[in-house]
């Protein structure tokens, strides 16, 4: 099938099957056309909480469906590919962080989404790029253990008084921009805004307009007068921006940054997920439970 029989035939099998997909922006644009919603890790953590929908299709990797189920265990949760795996996730595991725990007994764990439930459940407290700073504002205590990236570490400790331990953790997409490339690219583009993730090094943060998360700097060209922006993020931000904002003009940050996990989900891969009900995510209860307090918290700080 081609791609237009292939998104026919999945929108049909998400009306039979009372199916809702989910779709990062990091995604192919192709998923887009059949996502009911697409965002960022924050964005689809509380959306999964609100859908009534009986089986959730996410479209990311693995942590982000993990989490879909944690929120959601009495729904069925699927992943297109079981390959769809985050490496920086990868970096950080739950013995590491318990040596961590001992060595700095008073500190508060707080867990990126970025991790895997059993690692989670090892936290006080999950967050996102997008509202960090403002979680660990939120906590009661002065030491913060903050996993597994240690770039948005970095990013928090600018923006609070608390003693931020970061675990040497990063994402391998937003740590290949450089500043040398993004000031060569704002050299050339003098009239362009600069939108930097979080996750990039600081010495990239520090030649930003804004820093912002996925949704934000969706959110930021949306409100902004400006007409050329570089943004230096994964690849599918830019895409999605293009779409969006088609008499705008969008520069990625040199060299560029692909998320080749993200891209392991094809729709050939979606149809078949949906058509056998296959790649079902699940947690052990114990772990979810404990994983699910963490999460809850996050999405209480709003």
């Amino acid at each position: 099938m081609d791609n237009k029989e292939l998104i026919e035939r999945i929108k049909e099998l998400k009306e039979e099957k009372n199916a809702v997909i989910l779709a990062h922006t990091y995604q192919r644009p192709e998923i887009y056309e059949v996502a009911d919603f697409i965002g960022d890790s924050y964005g689809l953590s509380k959306k999964a909480t609100e859908t009534d929908a009986d089986i959730i299709v996410f479209c990311g990797v693995d942590f982000m469906a993990e989490s879909a189920y944690i929120l959601n265990p009495d729904k069925t949760v699927l992943i297109p590919t079981r390959l769809a795996n985050c490496p920086m996730a990868a970096m950080v595991d739950v013995d590491g962080l318990r040596e961590f725990k001992a060595k700095y007994p008073n500190a508060a764990v707080v867990s990126y989404v970025n991790t895997t439930a059993d690692v989670k459940a090892e936290s006080d407290i999950c967050c996102t790029s997008a509202n960090a700073v403002k979680v660990v504002n939120s906590l009661e205590e002065d030491e913060v253990i903050f996993v597994p990236d240690s770039n948005l570490a970095h990013y928090v400790m600018r923006h609070t008084d608390k003693n931020i331990i970061p675990w040497n953790g990063w994402c391998y997409v937003h740590r290949k921009f450089s500043p040398e490339g993004l000031s060569r690219a704002k050299a050339v583009r003098l009239n362009a805004k600069v939108l930097v993730h979080p996750e990039c090094i600081p010495e990239v943060v520090d030649l930003a307009d804004e820093v912002c998360s996925t949704t934000g700097m969706i959110n930021y060209v949306r409100q902004s007068s400006d007409e050329t922006f570089i943004i230096a993020t994964e690849i599918g931000v830019i895409e999605r921006l293009r779409l969006e904002f088609p008499d705008k003009t969008f520069f990625q940050a040199p060299p560029g940054g692909t998320c080749l996990q993200m891209k392991k989900i094809n729709l050939g891969l979606v149809l078949e997920a949906l058509e056998k009900e296959q790649f079902k995510i699940k947690v052990p209860e114990d772990i979810r439970v404990r994983a699910k307090k963490a999460l809850d918290r996050m999405l209480d700080v709003d």
